[in-house]
């Protein structure tokens, strides 16, 4: 049986993709079967014939050096750089549930190790006009357990503290903390690492600093996080 585990982040651009590409690579590199999965993604380009490539996963796979077929890593791929209910609306293709619980299905039927990326923070909806679907929705369709990805700057304290009491209200198990764009030593930056870890009593399992190549985690703590 596989194991899983979701990445959620504060909001948009904290690195999840990143991070979860790091994770991945990890994972990798202690010879584990490892795969991608995230239900909806924005913001895509296309190539010369017009076809959407799903940068994330083309992303994620670069780094992590899975050759896990990008197909097979997310259902729905956007153009409009939007929240997916809103690029659904314009571009066509909403969201199904049954959908992103059959490719995840596959994706854990073929890989021991999957690490579903959320899109933009846990509040984000997926859809809207076809079919009321959140973000939490599919976390809890698919019984994930969290990790949460925040920058470690100005603001962060505010921002993990809320999105920590919202998907603990919401009865979303959280695992742990991952602070991105990290500067070790920085006082304001260890502060709010502090003040996280005792606001919200969550683990710290890795801090990210820019350009990192690998993920300092030990590789107990990091196959703990994966989850039947």
């Amino acid at each position: 049986m596989s194991k899983k585990l979701f990445i959620t982040g504060t909001g948009t651009d904290v690195g999840k993709t990143y991070v979860t590409g790091l994770l991945i690579k990890k994972l990798k590199e202690l010879g584990k079967s490892a795969a991608y999965y995230k239900a909806a993604m924005s913001g895509n380009d296309r190539d010369g014939e017009g076809k959407l490539i799903p940068g994330d996963s083309v992303f994620v796979k670069n780094m992590s050096g899975i050759t896990q077929p990008t197909e097979d890593m997310c259902p729905y791929v956007y153009e409009h750089a939007y929240s997916p209910h809103l690029a659904s609306r314009l571009e066509g293709n909403p969201v199904k549930m049954d959908v992103v619980k059959a490719g995840f299905q596959k994706v854990c039927g073929a890989y021991d190790y999957v690490t579903v990326e959320g899109s933009g923070g846990i509040r984000c909806p997926i859809c809207f006009d076809e079919a009321d679907i959140q973000l939490e929705d599919i976390v809890r369709e698919l019984g994930l357990s969290s990790l949460i990805v925040a920058d470690a700057g100005l603001g962060t304290i505010n921002s993990v503290v809320l999105t920590v009491e919202y998907m603990r209200q919401k009865g979303l198990p959280l695992l742990g903390l991952i602070f991105n764009h990290y500067h070790k030593g920085n006082v304001m930056e260890e502060d709010n690492l502090a003040m996280c870890r005792h606001i919200t009593g969550l683990p710290i399992v890795a801090c990210v600093e820019d350009g990192a190549c690998e993920l300092n985690i030990e590789e107990e703590v990091l196959l703990s996080l994966y989850k039947e």
